[in-house]
């Protein structure tokens, strides 16, 4: 049931007690505790949280900030707006938490301005822990971001919360964070600001899991998953299944297992032809479905488990159409700051489109091919290396396919794909954003 009231959140075995627990034990003991569970971050690179609390809370004399993200936006995933929906008050607790730990003067939490059902809850939660006296005495503003996939990136989100335009900067923000006074690589420093002024960023599944490991310990969060990547997870299961969802699993659980039990399997007589850990890792096969959902394992196989959104398509599948469209994904969400990506970037997505609807030529091929290895020179963000991971993953497993298409001067398989860019997942119905056909790579639209 949804925890939708500050007293429904108290009432529960967790509700108040991580904060609590937190502040008897105190900033040091706090972190070293998160460190001890072996959390992982869940927002797609798996890097130790209390590892990257320590290097926030270590930097001595210096102001320092923390930032919750919740600007989902990367295909295939939905699990942080069914995080928001379910409980809000766990992330407020959980943000709370890692601010008393690090010492940060103020957090902030970061949601997409559409995500309305989300951000009311938010609002409410923060609203009566404030009410309460919880958080009487923390600074916590809620920010309503724009719908670019880049706001999502963590150094491009600083610079939404300071008003500007979600274009990544050079340095991360345990470097750089927000309201720093000192240039960057030359750019203006900001008037009034202060310092270097480290700053936390987690994302929303990180900072719920929070107050759970304090109100109940490292060792209660260590006995599910594995050694490495301890916990549960949040899995979103979409594209060809018969009831796309998102659900809790440990880690470990096999990925075959991921698809049958969050997203029903694949409609009779079908079978799975492939899987996209969403845009940001290489493919995963029919034959490597039984890696289990673990860091590691992943690694193992050449891909990335990612924020564990899951696009499965059948044996129906073009492979040239998908790789097509999610690399127009990715052309028009990069914001140009690094002329390799845009540039590079949207000639592999015209050449794919031409390969696709049967006008191309070895020549197309042998673009892409070589746009590849240069499409992230100078990167700022990982934005073009997800573009470079992703289509050399699909022509590695499918070249036949490319092939093909060249031989027979048509699609053999043609199938409309949405763009998987989710705007809702309700009750086994994934609702796609199909607006984003019109969007322009400068960020507009054409209707």
């Amino acid at each position: 049931m949804p925890v939708d009231s500050l007293d429904a959140w108290l009432a529960t075995d967790v509700g108040g007690l991580g904060l609590a627990r937190a502040q008897e034990l105190g900033p040091a003991a706090t972190v070293a505790l998160v460190e001890s569970s072996g959390l992982r971050g869940r927002g797609g690179a798996g890097f130790p949280t209390g590892r990257k609390w320590a290097g926030i809370a270590d930097q001595r004399d210096a102001v320092r900030y923390v930032v919750a993200n919740g600007a989902e936006g990367e295909p295939g995933t939905f699990k942080d707006r069914a995080l928001l929906r379910a409980n809000p008050y766990q992330l407020v607790e959980g943000l709370i938490i890692a601010a008393f730990a690090v010492g940060a003067r103020e957090a902030f939490i970061c949601v997409k301005e559409r995500f309305d059902r989300e951000r009311a809850g938010l609002v409410r939660a923060v609203q009566e822990m404030q009410a309460s006296g919880i958080c009487a005495d923390c600074r916590l503003t809620i920010v309503g971001g724009p719908d670019e996939y880049l706001f999502g990136e963590e150094k491009a989100m600083l610079e939404v919360i300071e008003g500007n335009d979600p274009l990544p900067r050079w340095l991360p923000p345990y470097l750089h964070g927000l309201h720093a006074a000192e240039p960057q690589l030359g750019w203006q420093a900001h008037a009034g600001g202060t310092g270097a002024n480290p700053t936390l960023v987690n994302n929303v599944e990180t900072l719920s899991n929070v107050p759970h490991i304090l109100a109940r310990g490292a060792e209660w969060f260590r006995s599910r998953g594995t050694p490495r990547s301890p916990g549960t997870l949040v899995a979103t299961v979409v594209g060809d299944v018969r009831s796309p969802g998102v659900d809790e699993v440990d880690l470990g659980t096999t990925l075959r297992s991921v698809i049958d039990h969050v997203g029903g399997g694949v409609e009779p007589g079908r079978s799975v032809k492939v899987v996209f850990p969403g845009v940001a890792n290489a493919v995963v096969t029919a034959d490597d479905r039984d890696v289990p959902l673990t860091y590691e394992s992943f690694e193992a196989i050449g891909s990335g488990m990612g924020s564990a959104g899951f696009i499965v398509y059948d044996d129906r599948t073009c492979m040239v159409d998908a790789a097509y469209r999610l690399s127009r994904f990715l052309s028009i969400e990069s914001c140009g700051q690094c002329p390799p990506c845009k540039l590079g970037g949207s000639a592999i997505t015209e050449h794919l489109e031409r390969i696709e609807l049967g006008v191309g030529t070895p020549d197309d091929l042998d673009a892409i091919v070589g746009w590849l290895p240069r499409v992230a020179d100078g990167n700022r963000c990982f934005l073009a290396v997800e573009e470079q991971q992703l289509i050399t993953s699909v022509l590695a497993a499918f070249e036949p396919e490319f092939h093909e298409h060249l031989a027979t001067g048509r699609c053999p398989r043609p199938r409309r794909l949405p763009i998987p860019k989710l705007v809702d997942l309700a009750d086994g119905v994934v609702t796609y954003d199909e607006r984003f056909w019109h969007k322009r790579p400068d960020w507009t639209y054409d209707d």
